[in-house]
């Protein structure tokens, strides 16, 4: 079974506060989802493989480490997954980015994909699959069917908030794929919205409704 991992960073937990809150304005929303971004990265890239390199220092070589290992692609879930890249980028900036969209189907309630487009060298890569809610768990579900058809194996998901329904759901559908958040809800409710969650991240990072 795939890891549930939970970043408690204390500065992660403060943003996410304000992140929660209903009376963030839409500018303030975005910039705290960018630099909760770059903080989770940190996380989520803590078992990365290092090498060891031979480097000089104004005073003598020395030997020190660098990144080793599989390259980063990030992934994000139109739309609201956008909001988490940049952050990232600035920990990870050689990362590629990849993009795929979803809608929900009105009559089944299935995601549904409309747009992908990764990195060339996708299989090649440790793929990060970002979405700022894992609510029922069917976008994520479905943009990892979609990696893996495309032969990408190794995959990681990161997100803001998750309810227990998408976790267990995920984690049955996919339980080599380890699972990233910086919170664990109480529930879903009936409309299928995180409780107490955040509302709709996509909305209010951007503004719409």
């Amino acid at each position: 079974m795939s890891k549930l991992v939970i970043c408690d960073h204390p500065l992660i937990q403060h943003k996410l506060t304000f992140i929660r809150d209903k009376n963030t304005n839409t500018k303030d929303f975005r910039e705290l989802v960018d630099e909760v971004g770059t903080l989770m990265a940190y996380e989520i890239t803590r078992n990365v493989k290092l090498e060891t390199v031979q480097v000089e220092t104004p005073v003598q070589v020395t030997e020190s480490k660098v990144v080793s290992g599989r390259m980063l692609g990030l992934i994000p879930i139109l739309r609201a997954g956008l909001g988490m890249v940049d952050g990232m980028l600035k920990l990870i900036p050689a990362a590629k980015v990849g993009h795929i969209g979803l809608f929900r189907d009105p009559q089944t309630l299935q995601p549904v994909e409309y747009y992908i487009n990764l990195p060339t060298d996708a299989t090649n890569r440790l793929l990060i699959v970002i979405d700022p809610m894992l609510a029922t768990g069917g976008s994520a579900i479905a943009a990892i069917d979609s990696l893996k058809k495309r032969g990408c194996e190794q995959i990681k998901m990161m997100c803001l908030i998750a309810a227990p329904e998408g976790v267990d759901a995920l984690q049955k559908a996919h339980p080599d794929v380890d699972i990233y958040t910086a919170a664990l809800d109480e529930k879903l409710n009936d409309h299928g919205y995180i409780v107490p969650g955040l509302g709709d991240a996509g909305d209010r990072m951007f503004g719409t409704h």
